[in-house]
């Protein structure tokens, strides 16, 4: 496995199941260069057994681009991981935070957090077989085993399997009794948690996640870790990517319209293809949160992007009164 910098997972776009496809990632990449960007989960099962190799696609553009697996048994995932790298991905990441029924039920995501030695079998099968970093993303306990020396036990055998980087959800999972929704919500963060750990593992990179939105909450976290992952707050409104781009690496402000001018040769690339265009829309909804005409932009591609023929004509329809505006 090929050795990690730090800096390199300074910011990051967390895997959302259903949100960060391929389109999402390209346009994400646009907002922010440095940023790490997440595909959604994708079962080892999927690429070994069901043999769904289009998952692995994506563009040149995105890099640096991590591929996330889900799943427990070593063999299959070492086949999944080799897959992955072959297809280009810059690293690969171990879900061991997510906390779905279905994931449960096929024995991998949050509930691992409970069997840390078959994780740290599952990275070793990994790291084993590609040159790219594997990596893992946790949580800090789950149901009732929510002591801080549980987590320090999890991360002293990640560690011990040759783990490099840990991306930390500061929050407990609950497999039973709350949602998916509920468990992003109702346990309480606990970053503290999460500094300790990097107190207590200097030579482990660790990327903290979970309810950070904002450019400041950004830059206090890096007072204590290596990293922050952005989730939800990167898809609603994905401009804070570029803002966090100035922030960080001292970029120029990108104009929100010039990101989705540059958009086009991509959208007119994939309506060619086949593609329809609200699968791509759908995605930058949010790009004018909070700016005057934001509302009509994102009624105007809500209710036409769905349509037969809709193309980028649509787009450019929509921005117009956002141009007026400016």
């Amino acid at each position: 496995m090929q050795p990690t910098d730090p800096s390199a997972f300074r910011l990051t776009v967390a895997p959302m199941m259903d949100w960060t496809d391929r389109h999402c990632r390209f346009f994400h990449r646009l907002l922010s260069p440095h940023a790490r960007l997440y595909t959604e989960m994708v079962t080892s099962a999927a690429l070994v057994r069901g043999g769904q190799i289009r998952l692995l696609e994506h563009s040149h553009e995105e890099h640096p681009v991590a591929l996330q697996l889900g799943g427990s048994d070593p063999d299959e995932l070492a086949q999944a991981a080799i897959l992955g790298a072959r297809a280009g991905y810059d690293e690969i990441n171990l879900n061991v935070g997510c906390p779905s029924d279905r994931v449960q039920s096929g024995k991998f995501g949050a509930c691992l957090m409970r069997e840390p030695e078959l994780v740290g079998e599952c990275v070793r099968a990994m790291a084993e077989v590609v040159d790219v970093p594997v990596t893992v993303k946790c949580r800090i306990g789950v149901d009732n085993q929510d002591e801080y020396a549980d987590l320090q036990h999890f991360t002293q055998v990640m560690v011990q399997a040759g783990v490099k980087i840990l991306v930390v959800h500061a929050r407990k999972a609950w497999l039973e009794g709350l949602s998916p929704k509920e468990n992003r919500e109702i346990p309480p963060l606990d970053y503290g948690r999460v500094y300790r750990l990097k107190q207590e593992f200097p030579d482990l990179t660790i990327v903290i996640n979970g309810g950070i939105t904002t450019v400041e909450a950004v830059q206090e976290h890096l007072a204590h870790v290596d990293g922050v992952m952005l989730g939800r707050a990167a898809y609603h409104d994905p401009f804070v990517l570029a803002q966090l781009e100035t922030a960080l690496y001292g970029a120029p402000l990108v104009d929100r319209a010039d990101v989705l001018e540059r958009m086009r040769i991509y959208i007119e690339a994939e309506l060619a293809r086949g593609t329809a265009l609200k699968h791509i829309t759908r995605h930058i909804l949010g790009l004018f949160q909070g700016e005057p005409g934001a509302r009509g932009f994102r009624r105007q591609l809500s209710e036409g992007a769905h349509l037969p023929g809709a193309d980028w004509g649509l787009i450019a329809s929509a921005m117009a009164p956002l141009r007026r505006a400016a």
